[in-house]
């Protein structure tokens, strides 16, 4: 469900639930924008899945495809701090960092994801915000948590909020989102 708040979106929030497909909606924008020769940049959270379960998070790089394992549910597997059952990388904190510093300026911009980590505890992802805020984008991207969500978007300017509750419902709005965006080219 897309709700739009006055004017063209700029600042769009994705939430939805664990697994929902909210980046498999980012990832499929993301290359949809390519394909139609538009500039997407910015960060992906991909899971690791094994044997269907998720046993870490990569944090890839939107223009390169370069990918990091940013967390892992198995200790020792990074070297790094404990949230919950993960232990989160630094050095690829630091290098998606560095990926949203380039990102901009873009026609796309995607921040996937944003959580407690950066919202609650400031131990996370940090270049996101500079990001958002220089406005070198024709449309951001950004997945934040449903319970951040409002807190998120009180605070950031939101224009426009999607909430994605399956997969197949992501791929559908990814190509809605983007088709709108190069029709209004």
């Amino acid at each position: 469900m897309v709700k739009h708040a006055p004017g063209a979106p700029k600042r769009w929030v994705v939430t939805g639930g664990r697994g929902a497909g909210k980046t498999t909606f980012c990832r499929r924008a993301a290359a949809l924008a390519h394909a139609a020769g538009l500039d997407a940049a910015g960060i992906l959270s991909p899971a690791r899945m094994e044997a269907g379960e998720k046993t870490g998070i990569y944090v890839a790089d939107v223009r390169t495809g370069a990918q990091r394992l940013l967390a892992a549910a198995r200790a020792g597997e990074v070297r790094g701090f404990p949230l919950g059952r993960w232990h989160f990388d630094p050095a690829a904190i630091r290098w998606a960092d560095e990926v949203l510093v380039r990102a901009t300026p873009c026609d796309i911009l995607i921040i996937d994801e944003i959580g407690p980590l950066e919202l609650e505890l400031r131990r996370g992802l940090t270049a996101w915000e500079s990001a958002l805020k220089s406005g070198a984008y024709r449309a951001a991207l950004v997945v934040v948590r449903c319970e951040l969500a409002e807190e998120f978007g009180i605070s950031k300017d939101v224009s426009a909020s999607l909430t994605i509750t399956s997969p197949q419902q992501a791929l559908q709005a990814a190509e809605a989102f983007v088709r709108r965006f190069v029709d209004a080219v």
